[in-house]
């Protein structure tokens, strides 16, 4: 089985390309981004089903900035351009594109003129968000301009009969309230797309693929219990069954009752094979006396290859391990320029690799997906609810969310108080609502506090709840003043180590998601 024809998203660098992506595949049609380099030639040889143009910072009036020639107009595939796309769109077929000295920026008001089909059904003025300096002022020849701003003559154009339309605003991002009907006027009137791409599908698909890629040979996975490596593995076990085994390394520096969750749900849920590692009092012990948070990212990456390493011959010394699953998701081969065939290891735990002599070859099932696919090929494997929507967590564990020297006393801290955070924002119902939770013990700060009729000396704990599409950006969350109150209350009631608590309300930029 093969991939459907893919829509591609030509990226002209925009900030917003995979999320445009995302939301073609929301309409069940299977996309791909690629980027402006490439050639008409090349494009056309992926057989696109359609091409949609991006946004980008770059003015189609500068020398140099990248547009796309005019045949590929000719050659009878569907094209829809977006902001700096659809400006790009309009100079190759002879349309003019000018700066008019008149802004747009955020949410602005749209006026549809006349009869469209981007926009049939919906309100003839509406909000859409805009980011453009030039604009379009006269449409190619035949388009027709059916929709302007105060700022854009020519806000949106569209010609039925190549099958070719374009906006000026973002219909891609939420603050475009009819966005997606844009989009999905485009897809399925437009372009004549018919939605098949499905989670089932998809899982029928990766399950033939990987029958085929694997035969009868074995199969390593290390699970760390996050979402991607658990979904990739249970992908694989359909595939091939007890050809698979999975080890997991524990290195002390988990939430609490995640290990076990790793050890008695997910093996109860599949059936896999897996080989348990504990290997707390190693990387306890290799962490002794450091606090420079790069220096424990590298001493848990290290330390967990060559457990790992000893896992893997002890597995392969049962009988020959050829493949090793990997939780690759589309963002990572977009972001890495795509890579395939024989590799190391892409650990969740920023390493670098497998010792040379232990080479496999790549099996990644997840390579195509965004994580909310992910997501929903876990529901439809049987995973359990936790580990589906468990929330991002970084390879290296606790180890920095501990600001400051890892210890075991700390990690207990830290595990409860984190346990409390997590344990009230389910029950408040609000844990899909938020893309992170990191939960922070800042080891080395102590602060005056109250209890009872004496004073304390504590830590701090910092809550930082952030919203986010992909990480790439985010923001943090305003959950309810009373569900922090009450977070706030268990954590200095219940941790006796604890005598205050902090929410981070920085945006990612400036700052990171993790402290560390």
């Amino acid at each position: 089985m093969s991939l459907p024809r893919p829509v591609l998203v030509v990226d002209y660098g925009a900030q917003y390309a995979q999320l445009i992506a995302r939301r073609v595949r929301d309409l069940n049609v299977y996309s791909e981004i690629v980027p402006s380099t490439l050639s008409t030639e090349e494009l056309l040889a992926k057989d696109p089903a359609a091409i949609i143009l991006s946004g980008g910072p770059a003015s189609v009036n500068a020398d140099d900035t990248p547009v796309p020639t005019a045949d590929l107009f000719d050659a009878d595939v569907p094209v829809f351009g977006i902001c700096y796309g659809f400006q790009a769109m309009a100079v190759a077929l002879g349309g003019t594109v000018e700066a008019t000295g008149m802004r747009e920026f955020g949410g602005t008001a749209l006026e549809v003129s006349g009869e469209s089909r981007l926009f049939e059904g919906l309100p003839v003025g509406q909000s859409v968000w805009m980011s453009h300096t030039d604009c379009v002022s006269r449409a190619p020849e035949g388009f027709t301009a059916v929709a302007r701003t105060a700022g854009a003559p020519v806000a949106a154009f569209e010609d039925l009969v190549r099958r070719h339309a374009g906006v000026q605003f973002h219909p891609e991002v939420a603050h475009t309230p009819h966005g997606q009907a844009v989009l999905r006027h485009f897809l399925y009137d437009i372009a004549k797309l018919e939605p098949t791409w499905t989670m089932n599908n998809v899982i029928e698909e990766q399950v033939a693929v990987i029958r085929e890629q694997v035969g009868d040979r074995r199969v390593l996975c290390a699970l760390s219990g996050g979402v991607d490596s658990s979904v990739a593995a249970a992908l694989v076990h359909r595939a091939v069954g007890d050809q698979l085994t999975c080890v997991f390394v524990d290195h002390g520096l988990l939430r609490a009752g995640e290990a076990e969750q790793v050890e008695k749900d997910y093996v109860a849920a599949t059936g896999i094979n897996l080989k348990v590692v504990d290997a707390t009092e190693r990387f306890m012990t290799a962490l002794r006396g450091h606090t420079d948070p790069e220096t424990k990212r590298k001493i848990i990456g290290r330390e967990f290859i060559r457990v790992f390493e000893a896992a893997a011959r002890e597995v392969d010394a049962e009988g020959h391990i050829e493949f090793l699953v990997q939780g690759t998701l589309y963002p990572d081969v977009v972001e890495s320029g795509g890579g395939t065939g024989t590799a190391n290891i892409k650990s969740h735990h920023n390493v670098g690799g497998l010792p040379e002599d232990m080479k496999f070859t790549l099996v990644e099932p997840l390579r195509t997906l965004f994580k909310d696919e992910v997501r929903r090929i876990g529901t439809e494997l049987g995973l359990p609810e936790a580990m589906v929507w468990r929330h991002p967590f970084p390879g290296p564990g606790l180890a920095i969310r501990v600001i400051g020297e890892v210890t075991s006393e700390r990690l207990e801290i830290l595990r409860a108080a984190d346990a409390i955070a997590r344990a009230e924002l389910t029950a408040s119902g609000l844990d899909r609502s938020v893309w992170q939770f990191p939960v922070v013990l800042l080891a080395d700060v102590r602060s005056v506090g109250v209890a009872g009729d004496g004073r304390t000396y504590g830590y701090p704990i910092v809550l930082r709840p952030v919203s986010s599409e992909d990480a790439m950006t985010a923001d943090w969350s305003r959950l309810p003043y009373e569900l922090l109150a009450r977070i706030s209350t268990r954590i200095t009631n219940e941790v006796a180590e604890v005598n205050r608590v902090v929410l981070d309300i920085t945006s990612k930029p400036p700052g990171t998601i993790e402290w560390e």
